[in-house]
């Protein structure tokens, strides 16, 4: 019977390690096994090699049955006989035909496109599976089959991470790899040296690693440069055409190849995927039946359609606790936003969707200081990006700019854990140029822009902002917004070290707060309180601070919890009582999440480093130095923001100079700077592990390596040259040169041959 019939490969495959090992292994254990994703993922080049690697495993042949061109679902199986060199005969039905000649033959079969034809599909290899035992099917499908025993393998996109995220060291990703191949074959360059890589690396993730779009993007550099395409990417769909002139119409544009899944979907499907266009990010249930379900898609059918788009892989599911989120690729979203545009429900969506985010940020406000308080937190981070939506269609749409005011006034608090301290403030400032009403939703603008201004280091507007508030609360003869004035006028006496107006006007904003304010309020000022009595030598500070503590403990507020451990702490340790101090501040520590908490972060980690350098840990506590400076800088906040505590952290640096010699000082400071938050919080918890007695043994060789080596130590085995490794890393020669050195000399090898032995230990 031969072989198969499976085609050649006419391009490089790059990438799908881990893809490919999790469908061999499931290809094991089921026998029908289908890959699934949106059109332009890459499914039929992952199933072809795939078979490619199985087929010694198939005496009888890997055979390809290409469906795409298949319109009539009563031709599947004349396709599937087509592709296996059959021919009806004698009359019989052909599907008898098929089974008869597949029944003693041990095969696999390839049946990629299957979804415009996917009942056919299923009742196909529902049947041939029944009737011929070893038989193995692997189908490419943007839905699965729905048969019983199916293994689905859903096909991701090619890693593509944002080149500013920050993380350095990492890989490119396998979407730049494939940029620059192609690059390289467009532009007859076979180590594309014209390509500008930071900038590939911009558009693949600008193209979300879309392998179809990444293609076209690359081909376009016969005619653009790199960064011409990454200009014109927000009309991606008049960009990225000119696909293979062999393949269907329907493979030639992005636009074709997402027409086609289009037109694949039920109207009401397709209603809720342009409807769902609006979120700019990932998005849950909730939020789909408030903004999405109404006129034509009823509330009670938003759950049964979202599921037929998941089925489709126009949707993508993603695991969140404590419930399911889902979000589009991004040029899946533009696509469903040009049909939103010919529906012209557009602006109807959106003061939906702002609607919708509007009440949640109310609804947190409100839930602040609970047992829900971490959960408000991430469920806000999470939903960044549609509050920036949100906040923008009010201030960019006449008549919406209240609701965006009540918004930024809310939000506020949530920004001190999670950083960005100057996109709040730029929000506030925006809120605050409105055309808002003045009322107490203005007035707890100004009141949070005061914070704000005090943790960034603006002296002089947080002045401008305790005196419009302190005119607003007079003007308004609010007691909640006299409350906060006099709260925001403690806080700026606070942080210029002035207690005699501090102390009072905190006393008075906690006398306000008891009949009209909410806990989180109340919680606050005590805070703040105690604070100035602990820097002023109050004797009232050991109590507040545990009043601090005992209402996060009575309220079930965690997210607040270590700030009243640092609260504590700092008095502590203030009155030298270092090791009370350190298991404080270790307590708050370890409660945190640091991704939503980073305030706290900076404020345990400051003082942390004061009690270690007061207990003779020069070395540790110049490292928790460094990693609370890190910390201040992804706040945002200056560093520690009071007078009094400047003063501190500069005798602890001046101690630790002292101690330590100024060149080791620094160079410890730096350590610590560049730890990541989890390493620092490891740090800071005492989790590094002390060498054993004796003799230290080398690391194995497996950690000899750093990751970008590991990787420079593959592609050596894979016989590349320095040059080929440069082009496939996007780095330069000699980068790629220094790593093959370094490499050699790290694993005591002699040639590149030995390193190749090595990898295969």
């Amino acid at each position: 019977m031969g072989q198969g019939n499976l085609p050649a490969e006419a391009t490089s495959f790059v990438g799908r390690r881990r893809e490919i090992a999790l469908a061999r292994e499931m290809l094991s254990r089921t026998r029908l096994l289908t890959l699934t994703g949106p059109g332009g993922i890459g499914k039929t080049r992952l199933a072809l090699r795939l078979a490619d690697q199985v087929k010694r495993s198939f005496p009888d042949g890997v055979w390809l049955v290409e469906l795409a061109a298949t319109e009539d679902e009563e031709a599947v199986v004349q396709t599937v006989l087509s592709a296996l060199g059959r021919d009806d005969d004698g009359g019989r039905p052909p599907m008898t035909v098929l089974a008869d000649h597949v029944r003693q033959r041990q095969l696999l079969l390839v049946l990629d496109n299957c979804e415009h034809v996917l009942v056919p599909c299923a009742a196909l290899a529902r049947s041939l599976l029944q009737a011929a035992p070893s038989l193995r099917v692997v189908a490419t499908s943007r839905q699965a089959l729905g048969v019983s025993g199916e293994g689905v393998v859903p096909v991701p996109a090619l890693e593509a991470p944002d080149p500013c995220g920050g993380q350095t060291g990492r890989s490119p990703g396998e979407a730049v790899q494939l940029f620059m191949e192609r690059a390289a074959a467009a532009l007859g360059d076979p180590a594309a040296t014209a390509v500008d890589a930071h900038t590939a690396a911009l558009i693949c993730h600008r193209l979300e690693g879309i392998p179809l779009a990444v293609e076209m993007a690359a081909a376009r550099l016969r005619v653009l440069s790199c960064e011409q395409i990454l200009q014109r990417l927000d009309d991606r769909f008049a960009l990225l055409t000119g696909g293979c002139r062999g393949g269907l119409p329907r493979q030639r544009t992005l636009q074709a190849t997402i027409d086609w899944s289009f037109e694949l979907c039920t109207p009401a499907e397709q209603l809720l995927w342009a409807r769902m266009s609006v979120f700019p990010g990932a998005f849950d249930l909730d939020a789909v039946e408030a903004v999405c379900a109404f006129g034509d898609l009823a509330h009670r059918d938003a759950l049964d359609v979202l599921t037929g788009l998941a089925d489709k892989s126009v949707v993508l599911r993603e695991d969140h606790h404590p419930c399911a989120r889902y979000r589009m690729l991004d040029t899946v979203r533009q696509y469903g936003l040009l049909r939103l545009g010919e529906s012209h429900d557009e602006g109807l969506l959106r003061r939906r969707h702002r609607d919708h985010f509007h009440g949640l940020v109310l609804r947190a406000r409100q839930d602040w200081f609970t047992p829900r308080q971490t959960a408000w937190t991430e469920r806000l981070h999470c939903e960044r990006p549609n509050l920036r939506t949100a906040m923008n269609f009010c201030f960019s749409t006449r008549g919406e700019a209240q609701a965006g005011l009540e918004m930024a006034a809310a939000l506020w608090s949530h920004r001190l854990g999670a950083g960005s301290l100057s996109e709040e403030r730029r929000w506030l400032e925006r809120a605050l140029a409105s055309t808002a009403v003045p009322g107490q939703a203005w007035a707890r603008a100004l009141w949070a822009d005061g914070w704000l201004a005090l943790l960034c280091g603006d002296p002089d507007t947080a002045r401008i902002r305790v005196a419009e508030c302190r005119a607003h609360a007079d003007q308004l003869k609010d007691a909640l917004t006299a409350a906060q004035a006099a709260q925001l006028e403690g806080l700026a006496a606070l942080f210029a070290d002035d207690f005699s107006r501090a102390l009072p006007a905190l006393e008075a904003a906690l006398d306000r707060f008891g009949p009209c304010g909410d806990l989180g309020d109340i919680w606050t000022t005590v805070f703040l309180l105690g604070l100035a009595c602990c820097l002023h030598g109050d004797a009232r500070a050991a109590d507040l601070s545990a009043q601090c503590l005992a209402l996060c403990e009575a309220h079930g507020a965690q997210w607040s919890r270590p700030y009243a451990l640092w609260l504590l702490g700092l008095h502590h340790w203030l009155r030298q009582e270092t090791g009370h101090a350190v298991r404080l501040l270790r307590d708050g520590l370890r409660t945190i999440s640091p991704a939503q908490n980073r305030l706290a972060v900076a404020q345990c980690l400051e003082v942390l480093a004061w009690a270690q350098a007061h207990d003779g840990h020069h070395s540790e506590a110049a490292e928790l130095l460094g990693a609370a400076h890190s910390a201040w800088q992804l706040v945002g906040a200056t560093l520690p923001g009071v007078g009094r505590l400047l003063h501190h952290r500069t005798a602890c640096e001046e101690l630790l100079v002292s101690r330590l010699g100024e060149s080791r000082f620094t160079a410890l400071h730096r350590t610590g700077a560049a730890l990541e938050t989890a390493q620092a919080l490891a740090l800071a918890l005492g989790r590094q592990e002390e060498p054993p007695a004796g003799d230290p043994q080398p690391p194995p060789l497996a950690q000899a390596l750093t990751l970008r080596e590991r990787e420079v130590a593959e592609l050596l085995a894979e016989g590349l040259t320095d040059k080929e490794i440069a082009a496939r890393l996007v780095i330069s020669s000699r980068t790629a040169e220094g790593h093959v050195q370094r490499i050699l000399r790290k694993l005591g090898c002699t040639s590149r041959v030995q390193v190749a032995t090595w990898l295969c230990r």
